[in-house]
């Protein structure tokens, strides 16, 4: 999806495929329902909120603008739902660079969520832990992140600015709300699920790191790497929207790790971290309420 002079701009596509989804929500079930958060999962997440109650569920292949995901591990659904009486939209799946999409579409579905109603963006993803002390299937909020792409070029708010969608510089400070992570924290507490803190890096992908690019990434000052998440929440962000974020450690990366790391066990460890991870999404969820 170039963003050229002669492609319509993203307000435009966001608002299409939102009232093409608004429109197939009231065929199906004959009532609307306009999201107050929407949920990213990311690889291997699939089995969370599977006891949502799912208004609509659609493919992403049918949806305008929308593409069908190239990797294992994404379902490529789009749910409108209830949790909790809350009304959500979950996204089974997300868009990547290292599969050729450009930034657009990477964040097209953020601007979608906004689009049908939505003010909070939980994004989740999965992610090798560079902090020595992260084991397999623990959870991670995250505080901040590194976007190694962004700062080279790859920004998915480089070009005309839309001002449909907001101001042309966006500030960063704050890119993950503070009453969102204040409130997972609480969450996390009360329903006994162990969750750390720390900063994720975003690498392109779809490579996994050498042992000498683990080591720079660490004292770079990231505690998990990832191929996803930082496009999301920059676009998140130029809309006005609070951002919660929560990484999956799917495996440990560190320097002695790296020749082992396959997508095979990215996807177990995203198995082991998804009861902890429904825990806490049911909660805040319900809090938003």
């Amino acid at each position: 999806m170039a963003n050229d002079s002669a492609s319509p701009p993203p307000s435009q596509l966001a608002k299409a495929a939102a009232d093409w989804i608004a429109a197939e929500c009231q065929r199906q079930t004959g009532q609307a329902l306009a999201p107050q958060v929407g949920i990213i999962l990311g690889s291997g997440l699939n089995g969370v909120l599977d006891d949502a109650e799912v208004l609509v569920r659609l493919a992403y292949a049918d949806i305008p603008h929308f593409a069908a995901p190239t990797v294992s591990g994404h379902a490529g659904q789009f749910e409108l739902a209830r949790l909790g009486g809350v009304p959500i939209a979950i996204l089974r799946g997300r868009f990547h660079l290292y599969e050729g999409h450009d930034l657009a579409q990477v964040v097209l579905p953020v601007r979608v969520v906004h689009a049908l109603g939505a003010t909070v963006l939980i994004v989740t993803n999965a992610a090798g832990g560079l902090n020595p002390n992260f084991r397999q299937g623990e959870l991670m909020l995250l505080s901040d992140h590194i976007g190694l792409p962004s700062l080279a070029g790859q920004n998915p708010l480089i070009g005309p600015n839309d001002a449909a969608l907001g101001e042309r510089f966006v500030p960063m400070g704050h890119a993950y709300d503070q009453s969102l992570r204040n409130l997972a924290q609480f969450t996390a507490l009360k329903v006994q699920v162990a969750l750390r803190e720390g900063v994720y890096v975003m690498v392109s992908g779809p490579t996994y790191e050498t042992p000498a690019e683990l080591r720079m990434l660490r004292q770079l000052g990231a505690d998990a790497v990832g191929m996803s998440t930082v496009p999301e929440v920059i676009a998140a962000n130029h809309l006005g929207m609070q951002v919660l974020g929560i990484s999956c450690i799917t495996n440990v990366a560190t320097p002695e790790a790296a020749a082992a790391v396959n997508h095979a066990e990215v996807l177990s460890g995203a198995e082991l971290a998804t009861p902890g991870l429904n825990a806490i999404l049911h909660g805040v969820v319900q809090a938003l309420r």
